[in-house]
């Protein structure tokens, strides 16, 4: 059962223009597997706006946005052996997938040279006998 979808886009030189000016700004929104491996690319600025997408889609399937004090680095994308990105969750984010029962998490990305886009797709579980986020 689909528990809620969300969609941002965003223009890549707007994010690389914010971290190359905002000191620490990087490091409030990325995780430390996220910024090695946007670094580890040839335009780090692409994979970078990618990522903030994907966290503004996540929220937004939430449908919570930024209300219960969500830090972005608490949604992780990282990219599996295949290179499939994946998502990953922590702290108070966590804690909302398990009290709503979020059992699946998709998400999607995509970038030109100007823009990067992501879609973020949550999967409740709807049995609440049946436990809740796997992973």
């Amino acid at each position: 059962m689909i528990f809620g979808t969300g969609t941002d886009i965003i223009e890549v030189l707007r994010v690389e223009e914010k971290l190359s000016r905002t000191s620490g700004l990087k490091a409030k929104i990325f995780t430390p597997r996220e910024v090695e491996y946007c670094e580890s690319k040839h335009r780090p600025g692409l994979h970078f706006a990618a990522r903030f997408a994907a966290k503004e889609a996540f929220l937004k399937a939430m449908g919570t946005g930024w209300s219960g004090g969500h830090k972005f680095t608490e949604i992780e994308i990282v990219n599996n052996a295949l290179g499939k990105p994946e998502l990953f969750v922590h702290g108070k984010v966590r804690e909302f997938c398990n009290a709503h029962r979020i059992a699946g998490m998709e998400v999607s990305l995509s970038h030109i040279k100007d823009l990067a886009q992501a879609v973020v797709v949550l999967e409740r579980n709807p049995d609440p006998g049946q436990g809740s986020f796997r992973g």
